[in-house]
């Protein structure tokens, strides 16, 4: 039992759930801070001088300074929190086990994932079919806990449907590497609307904020994917799979990939400008993202038309996971601070 659990997260690569779910954490701390701002700020003791924490306003006296703090601690429920971490561990399980699934058949025909779980009998089709169900069902469920809130309910089963689609996207659309970016760009979108949602329904437009963060995660998550499939750019080849390597060639692929990256940059700065909250920090975490992103494209370029497989995998795993969890960071240190 412990050994076909282990096998099925293995399958799923549950450990890679972090490249979408900070994006999602952060866009909660978003909506979170907004809901503080609507609240009445807490009256502290009055001081002979200091700062506070968060958001301040001061008044002046003969010798004390009043400080007003924004109530953060009321502005979040962990009701909320609980289901965006399960609906996003349920979502991610039921895409990847539904997209072994539907793979089988071409990992097992591909020499870089023939080994895989399904392909290799290490589970069987039966065990990750009901896998994948009881994941499914595991997603909508979760979105209970956002109630009276309908929206996040409402949209369990379209959010599903978009999600396990990418798995048969390669099959018909050299774009299949964007239909996983907004797959993932979703995550911060739902996020939003889960603690948002009376908001949303009475002005749209309060949706911008996380809508700029979700394109900004899905030219990002766009970007890195073709950058993957660049690994199997000979095996798409020869047998017809869709994929921008297959198409443009590996040059070609690494600009799409590179003007992809760049757009996401563009877009996390433009972020602030829809969500004031955000300050210095943010800022410097931005310029981070950058750095990073040239870093992974220098490791990926290929050398006299040779493509070193090794740094893919440096670029993919290592790098694209210090992007989403040091956003969050530094995206969590400006709002608090």
């Amino acid at each position: 039992m412990l050994k076909t659990l282990a096998d099925l997260l293995s399958l799923i690569r549950f450990s890679h759930t972090l490249f979408a779910l900070p994006f999602a954490l952060l866009a909660a701390l978003m909506a979170w801070r907004l809901r503080a701002e609507d609240l009445p700020r807490i009256d502290t003791i009055e001081l002979p001088g200091g700062i506070g924490l968060y958001d301040f306003t001061i008044g002046t006296g003969e010798t004390s300074m009043k400080i007003e703090f924004l109530d953060f601690a009321g502005a979040w429920r962990w009701q909320e929190l609980l289901g965006i971490l399960l609906c996003m561990v349920f979502a991610r399980s039921a895409a990847m086990a539904f997209n072994r699934l539907v793979d089988r058949r071409i990992d097992a025909k591909n020499p870089r994932t023939a080994g895989r779980h399904l392909p290799a009998g290490t589970l069987s089709v039966g065990t990750v079919t009901v896998f994948t169900l009881l994941s499914a069902t595991g997603f909508i469920a979760s979105t209970c806990l956002f109630l009276p809130n309908w929206l996040p309910l409402a949209l369990s089963v379209p959010v599903l449907l978009w999600l396990l689609g990418y798995s048969y996207a390669k099959r018909f659309t050299s774009l299949a590497h964007y239909w996983l970016g907004a797959a993932l760009g979703l995550s911060p979108v739902a996020a939003w609307i889960a603690i948002r949602g009376e908001a949303v329904l009475a002005d749209p437009a309060d949706l911008l904020p996380a809508a700029v963060l979700g394109a900004a995660v899905l030219a990002w998550v766009g970007g890195f994917d073709v950058l993957y499939a660049c690994q199997d750019y000979e095996y798409d080849k020869s047998v017809g799979l869709h994929s921008l390597p297959a198409k443009l060639g590996l040059r070609g692929a690494l600009r799409v990939a590179a003007a992809s990256h760049a757009v996401a940059v563009v877009l996390l700065a433009v972020l602030p400008l829809v969500y004031p909250p955000f300050g210095v920090v943010y800022w410097a975490g931005v310029a981070a993202v950058a750095g990073l992103l040239v870093y992974e494209h220098a490791l990926v370029r290929p050398d006299d038309d040779n493509f070193n497989l090794d740094r893919v995998n440096l670029a993919f795993f290592h790098v694209n996971a210090v992007i989403s969890v040091g956003l969050l960071a530094v995206g969590t240190a400006d709002l608090l601070i």
